[in-house]
């Protein structure tokens, strides 16, 4: 089996990898945590989710490190003070509102304390708001909104075309953002240094702590850029395969308290309830 040695951080993704389909916290992962602490190991988050959308995990999780919000665009400590900041340049949020556009998919916009949409009644909104805790904005999405945009998300059902718009916008925007997919209905663009594996850097200089010591896990394309960067990493078991390839290790899924799971398997070294997967790091 895969060995995490001598692990001070674990840095997890939230949908998909925390909580369940249904967003709950079970008591599976707030066990795993405690014993996170127990054992001397930091657990920290990080989410396309906007800070403020963690919120409700600070207190049963017992939080004390910072919460890394827009994949890393806007990182604050648990009473949310602002850490760092890296919203998008307005001259690439303009040209990605553009590409996103003439594509064809809904636009959001992500302020640091609001969230605007073209949409009110379009897809995925209703359930976001549900998520996150937040309710969204109306707006044609103008140039002041842009001059302070941490993350701006294409949105539609049609899975192909987000793939698509995450090529084009790639392509396009080059080193003057990040485009990633956060779910298969979502491309999330953000800051440059805004991806998931700038967070396990600002976290290994803050904290003090060589990246050999931290791990990592999640389920989604925007997760491996985070497990690349990481001593050790482990994808949900409701990954894509792409995905587990680039982990250490596989745990369950999340309808299957993969989370907690994997801390005790790999992390904390004791009994697992079901068989894990591992692999060789790569």
């Amino acid at each position: 089996m895969t060995a995490a040695c001598d692990i001070k951080l674990l840095l997890s993704d939230v949908d998909g990898t925390l909580v369940t389909r249904d967003k709950v916290l079970t008591e599976g992962a707030r066990s795993a945590a405690a014993g996170l602490r127990e054992a001397g190991i930091g657990l920290a988050l990080t989410s396309a989710r906007p800070p403020l959308g963690m919120r409700m995990l600070v207190e049963p999780l017992d939080l004390l490190l910072p919460l890394a919000g827009f994949n890393g665009g806007l990182i604050v400590d648990p009473e949310f003070k602002v850490l760092e900041s890296h919203p998008i340049d307005p001259k690439a949020a303009h040209e990605a509102v553009r590409l996103l556009r003439e594509n064809g998919l809904d636009l959001w916009v992500y302020t640091e304390t609001a969230w605007l949409v073209t949409a009110l009644d379009g897809p995925h909104v209703e359930r976001e708001a549900w998520i996150i805790k937040m309710q969204p904005e109306a707006a044609s999405i103008a140039d002041a909104d842009l001059a302070r945009a941490f993350k701006i998300v294409g949105v539609s059902d049609d899975y192909a075309k987000v793939a698509a718009a995450e090529s084009l916008v790639q392509e396009q925007l080059g080193e003057t953002a990040s485009a990633t997919r956060s779910a298969p209905h979502f491309l999330d663009i953000t800051h440059p240094e805004a991806t998931k594996g700038f967070v396990v850097r600002s976290l290994s200089r803050r904290l003090g702590l060589p990246p050999s010591q931290i791990a990592t896990i999640g389920d989604m394309p925007n997760d491996v850029l985070m497990f690349a960067e990481s001593g050790f990493s482990i994808a949900m078991g409701n990954a894509s395969d792409a995905v587990k390839a680039r982990a250490s290790a596989v745990t369950d899924t999340n309808e299957d308290d993969g989370f907690a799971k994997a801390i005790h398997r790999f992390l904390l070294h004791s009994d697992a309830a079901s068989p894990l997967k591992s692999r060789s790091a790569s």
